[in-house]
């Protein structure tokens, strides 16, 4: 892979240059998941590196390398969050100033805590691909240095230090899946990874409305495609890099791509049964576990891959993701306008087990003696919402779900 410009000991370089930076993060295992796949599966923790995220570790090497005058120019980056901390993180720690362009619309939690580090945010255009230009504009303009959120050696090397780490603690591993934007994070860990062990098997994973891995390996080059909204926020990137392409075309194994509720309920699986708060974007590889339990030979490692989300946006992909799993069930049920209609249907619904979490009772539109209930409620899965509604309409309820 000499052609890649990235080598493994490129890789090793890197681990010494993090070694009092970034976190050795933990390798923890999952009793649900593995119960799910047949074989022992363990979670990398990179939502718990320093700034939330692995992108400290491409970000630092990357700035640590810059000569003396390049520092004085200072530096300038382009991400939705978690490069944009990184990135401002890294500057604070080797001395240089740092400018951050983000998308408008970029999670408040991560602006605050790019601003935090001390980069000073420009926001621009509705997508990571419109700020990215922006950055390059600024970087002509003002002689900053340009820092690639994933299309450069340096990065792509601090990514990998992952790859060695999972080997180090799992000499044995068969399968690590991973997020997949850009492609920095699947083509360090893939080269570091496969350095060590050869036959171990690299599967990436991108958000289905923003997926522009798929076509761009059928071609044999990188395609752009212009990304759909995702909650996915952290790897919509429509185009792939030049060079992480290069490594991903030889030595990932498969790319796969995962639905928005499969990624909410990879989520609500993370923060329900192991206990860990991650992002949309930093779940992709549960979620592609959870939805093709079998295509992944244990034991397998999915790399967590940023914690940075905004609490709003987590209470909605909570209720997302419950909702996907048949947990929550929404309804609309007309009723006769009549003294006692709706305790009784509520009462109905307590015996079934089904908790009323909202209700809503609409009179306009309807026929004169009737009235409309819309009802959201809280069920124990899927089996249980379909005993609800079958019971219901054994009952003579006519019921629309929505």
């Amino acid at each position: 892979m000499s052609e890649s410009r990235v080598t493994y000991e490129d890789v090793v370089a890197a681990r010494e240059s993090l070694a009092d930076v970034a976190l050795r993060t933990p390798l923890l295992h999952s009793h649900v998941l593995s119960g799910i796949v047949g074989g022992p599966v363990h979670l990398k923790c990179e939502h718990l590196q320093r700034s939330g995220s692995f992108k400290i570790r491409g970000a630092y090497v990357r700035i640590a390398g810059l000569t003396e005058s390049e520092r004085r120019r200072g530096v300038v980056a382009a991400s939705a969050g978690n490069h944009a901390q990184g990135v401002a993180l890294a500057s604070g720690l080797v001395g240089t100033s740092s400018t951050v362009y983000m998308p408008q619309g970029a999670p408040l939690p991560k602006v605050a805590a790019t601003r935090s580090y001390g980069a000073e945010v420009i926001f621009a255009g509705d997508t990571v691909d419109v700020a990215l230009e922006r950055a390059g504009e600024h970087a002509e303009r003002t002689g900053a240095v340009f820092i690639h959120p994933f299309d450069h050696p340096d990065v792509i090397a601090g990514q990998g230090t992952i790859g060695l780490e999972i080997v180090e603690q799992l000499p044995e591993v068969g399968t690590i899946v991973m997020s997949l934007g850009g492609g920095g994070l699947a083509a360090g860990v893939a080269l570091a990874a496969k350095s060590l062990r050869p036959g171990v098997r690299i599967v990436g994973v991108q958000a289905e409305r923003a997926a522009a891995y798929p076509a761009s390996l059928a071609a044999g080059h990188p395609v752009e495609v212009r990304p759909a909204s995702t909650m996915a926020d952290g790897i919509a990137v429509g185009r792939p890099g030049e060079l992480p392409f290069e490594l991903i075309h030889y030595l990932v194994d498969n790319v796969v791509t995962v639905t928005e509720s499969q990624i909410s309920q990879a989520l609500v699986l993370c923060l329900e049964r192991a206990k860990q708060v991650v992002e949309p974007a930093g779940v992709a590889g549960v979620a592609a576990i959870l939805a093709h339990p079998r295509v992944f030979e244990p034991p397998v490692v999915a790399v967590l891959s940023g914690g940075n989300v905004d609490p709003l946006l987590l209470a909605k992909v909570l209720r997302h993701g419950l909702a996907a799993a048949g947990r929550y069930l929404t309804m609309r049920v007309p009723l006769s306008d009549r003294p006692g209609a709706l305790a009784t249907l509520l009462a109905r619904l307590a015996e079934l087990g089904a908790n009323v979490l909202d209700v809503v009772h609409e009179r306009l539109g309807m026929h004169p003696g009737e009235v409309e209930v819309q009802l959201q409620l809280e069920t124990r899965g899927p089996a249980h919402s379909a005993e609800v509604l079958g019971s219901l309409r054994t009952d003579g309820y006519k019921i629309v779900c929505t």
